[in-house]
């Protein structure tokens, strides 16, 4: 019999789900407090949870009978996974619960702004009766950009385009195929926020695409264009937006998510007109709690008798043995496919993952589900695992080729990711781990390296000619950057070089910029893993 701890509250038949009819023992502790979880971790086989309990490292490794961690939800921010991973613990989410929740309250939100609703409900209930000054417009025949056409986007899409509107979208991942068959027009974030009336931003949080909706993007905007927030606080720049509403560059926005939360009560958005604030209610609605409750529930229960996890985060399907066996190049072919995807300027259309060495004595299929899953992470808000990775990549477009060599003789267990993109050009880079359980980078295309693959990593292509290395150095120094590794390969005497710098915390947009600054400094990128 599995004992289950469950820290959070949940709903009732999710709690039956969990007791398998009387196969398992559940205590239900909704308000357990970090410190009774910590000192009774040990007895658990199994943990529930939703946002509020905080899963950290050291309570992990105190749970030693756990075999998973169930969030009720989307988000597991609130669980350690790296070290859940080091000690043989699967996490399990719900992916599914709130897509149509979230979906269903940007177009309330849009609907909202476009006839004046919150305001209106006010000034009635202030005594007033101001059905002139409150005129709004329609939907029908306006344009709507949505950036990021991951599950939720594409679910907005389907129902505004109900409402008559003309849809743009931006994902450059998404192929002009799939595009058209969701009946979406794709365009270039600049043409969305120049020409949209409404825009609706659904990507993950990236350093891409944090502060995206900036002081620039509302400069270009229509003064009667509208934005709306409600995939992640911070993609959308809340001082320029609160400065744009002030001096009526748009008409008017509406956010569910906020870089702090709560937010502030001095917050300037609190004083803005012209806006709609919710406090994060994406995946409030009854329907969508006991969703990710009875998926947790079924995942947690499957776990407990050995059974399929189809929404593990950190696990591949094999058993026990193999999985520890495989783990350090299962994490490092994670990091890889993430390394590769920061380094394309272009819509990938390919990815090949080859495995030789002592990865030939091992399946396949669990080395090329971790560069998927790292690959997609990066780039996209829908809930990544090891079941679901191979169907998302087909959904972006992306073909998957998986080859299996012996002409590496150099590295006992080499993988080599090659990205292709639509223009033709291609990028690679491989990586082994050394024993014991030493991970590196040692090629970013043909060039030879040796680096961890963790952390902030600034990459460089510059000439190469004297000077270079102290010029960089001393830029980034006097940015108050430190550096902790660097490498670099060139390809000829006096042709192009790559230097790759490691750098500890993080790193400045403004410095990637003072670095493509630099004489023969040709590109600055930054790769985050």
């Amino acid at each position: 019999m599995a004992k289950i701890l469950v820290s959070d509250a949940i709903a009732k038949e999710g709690i039956t789900i969990l007791e398998d009819g009387g196969l398992n023992e559940v205590v239900y502790k909704p308000e357990t407090t970090p410190e009774e979880l910590l000192a009774g971790i040990g007895e658990y086989d199994a943990l529930v949870i939703r946002s509020r309990t905080k899963v950290p490292g050291d309570v992990l490794r105190a749970g030693k009978k756990l075999k998973i961690v169930g969030r009720a939800g989307v988000g597991v921010d609130n669980v350690e996974i790296p070290v859940a991973t080091e000690c043989g613990i699967m996490v399990a989410n719900a992916p599914d619960g709130n897509t149509i929740t979230t979906c269903e309250l940007a177009v309330s939100l849009i609907v909202s702004l476009a006839r004046n609703i919150p305001a209106a409900d006010a000034t009635m209930k202030a005594g007033k009766w101001e059905k002139k000054k409150l005129s709004g417009i329609e939907l029908f025949g306006k344009t709507l950009g949505v950036i990021g056409l991951g599950k939720i986007g594409r679910e907005v899409a389907k129902r505004m385009q109900a409402f008559g509107m003309v849809v743009w979208g931006f994902d450059p991942y998404v192929s002009s195929d799939v595009a058209e068959k969701l009946g979406i027009t794709l365009k270039s974030v600049d043409e969305i926020v120049a020409g949209a009336d409404f825009i609706t931003i659904h990507t993950p949080k990236t350093p891409e695409t944090l502060n995206m909706i900036g002081e620039e993007q509302f400069k270009k905007m229509k003064k009667t264009a509208f934005v709306v927030n409600c995939a992640r606080g911070g993609l959308v720049n809340e001082e320029a937006l609160a400065k744009a509403l002030e001096e009526g560059e748009i008409a008017g926005a509406a956010l569910d998510v906020f870089t702090a939360e709560p937010l502030p009560d001095d917050h300037p958005l609190r004083k803005a007109p012209r806006i709609v604030l919710t406090p994060h209610l994406g995946a409030s609605t009854t329907e969508a709690q006991e969703k990710v409750a009875l998926q947790v529930a079924e995942q947690v229960a499957n776990a407990c008798k050995g059974g399929e996890v189809t929404t593990a985060l950190n696990a591949p399907p094999l058993n026990a043995e193999l999985l520890k066996a495989m783990q350090p190049s299962l994490q490092l072919a994670e990091r890889l496919g993430r390394f590769v995807v920061q380094m394309c300027d272009a819509r990938i259309v390919q990815l090949e993952v080859t495995v030789s060495g002592q990865l030939l004595d091992y399946p396949t299929e669990p080395v090329t589900m971790s560069v998927m899953k790292g690959f997609l992470e990066h780039i996209s808000d829908i809930p990544v695992n090891f079941v679901n990775a191979r169907a998302r990549m087909q959904a972006q477009g992306v073909e998957i080729v998986e080859n299996r060599s012996t002409a590496a003789k150099d590295y006992l267990r080499l993988k080599t990711i090659t990205a292709t993109m639509e223009n033709g050009k291609s990028v690679s880079v491989s990586g082994t781990v050394f024993a014991p359980n030493r991970p590196r980078i040692v090629s970013i295309g043909k060039l030879h390296f040796e680096m961890k693959p963790e952390g902030n990593i600034i990459l460089l292509e510059n000439e190469d000619v004297p000077g270079i290395i102290g010029s960089v150095g001393t830029l980034v120094g006097g940015a108050g950057l430190n550096i902790g590794e660097i490498s670099w390969g060139r390809y000829e005497k006096g042709g192009t070089a790559m230097t790759a710098i490691k750098i500890d915390g993080d790193v400045p947009e403004s410095v990637l910029a003072d670095l493509r600054k630099l004489p023969n400094v040709l590109t600055a990128r930054l790769i985050q893993l």
